[in-house]
C-alpha cells in the first residue's frame, strides 16, 4: 500500500505543481525550455503511474464491503460515459460544449464506476483519491479561460462515437486479459 500512496502523492504533486507554484513551474521552463520541462513533468507522472500500478497490484485484498452483482452493469454504463468524456476533450462534436472539463469529469465518472464494483481498501484509496484529485483539478481549471472549442461536424460526431466504442472495447479486453472481466459471467 505504501507504493500506491507514494504514487498517488507524486501524481497529485506533479499535477498541482503548475497551478499551486506557477513561479517555480515557470522557472523550470525558463531553465530547461518549455518542451523539456513538460518532458520532466511527464516523466515524473509516468513514475507515479508505475508506482500506483505496482502498489495496487501488491496491496493485500482487505474488503470493506462486497458490491452487489448489479453494480457491474452500472459500472459498464459509467465506463462507456467516462471513455466518451475522455475522447470529448479533442472531439469535433457538439457534445464538447456540454462539459467544461471533459477529461477531469471523465476521471470522476471513472472513479465512481470503479468504486461501485470494488470494495477493497486499495481500490477505495486509488479510485477515491483520483476522483477527489480530479475534482480539485476542476477548481483550478475554472480559474483559467475556457479553451476554444473545435468546430463540430457530422464526420467529427461519427469519428467520436466510433473511437469511443473501439477504446471501450480495448479497455474491456485488457481488463478481461488481466483477470478482471468487466461483464457479468454466465
Amino acid at each position: 500500500m505504501t507504493l500506491l500512496v507514494l504514487g498517488l502523492v507524486i501524481w497529485t504533486a506533479a499535477h498541482l505543481f503548475k497551478p499551486l507554484m506557477p513561479e517555480a513551474r515557470g522557472a523550470l521552463a525558463g531553465q530547461l525550455g518549455e518542451g523539456p520541462s513538460k518532458g520532466v513533468m511527464a516523466f515524473v507522472i509516468a513514475i507515479a503511474l508505475i508506482l500506483m500500478i505496482i502498489g495496487f497490484r501488491q496491496a493485500p485484498v482487505e474488503n470493506v464491503w462486497f458490491p452487489p452483482a448489479w453494480t457491474k452493469h452500472l459500472n459498464n454504463l459509467l465506463m462507456l460515459i467516462a471513455v466518451a468524456l475522455f475522447g470529448l476533450r479533442h472531439a469535433k462534436s457538439r457534445a464538447r460544449g456540454w462539459v467544461r472539463d471533459p477529461m477531469l469529469t471523465g476521471v470522476v465518472v471513472w472513479a465512481v464506476a470503479h468504486l461501485l464494483v470494488n470494495g477493497d481498501v486499495a481500490s477505495i484509496v486509488l479510485f477515491g483519491w483520483l476522483g477527489i484529485w480530479a475534482l480539485v483539478e476542476m477548481v483550478f481549471a475554472r480559474s483559467k479561460p475556457a479553451a476554444p472549442l473545435p468546430a463540430p461536424s457530422t464526420a467529427g460526431e461519427i469519428r467520436f462515437v466510433l473511437i469511443t466504442l473501439v477504446v471501450y472495447g480495448v479497455i474491456a479486453a485488457i481488463h478481461t486479459w488481466l483477470g478482471y472481466p468487466p461483464f457479468p459471467q454466465g
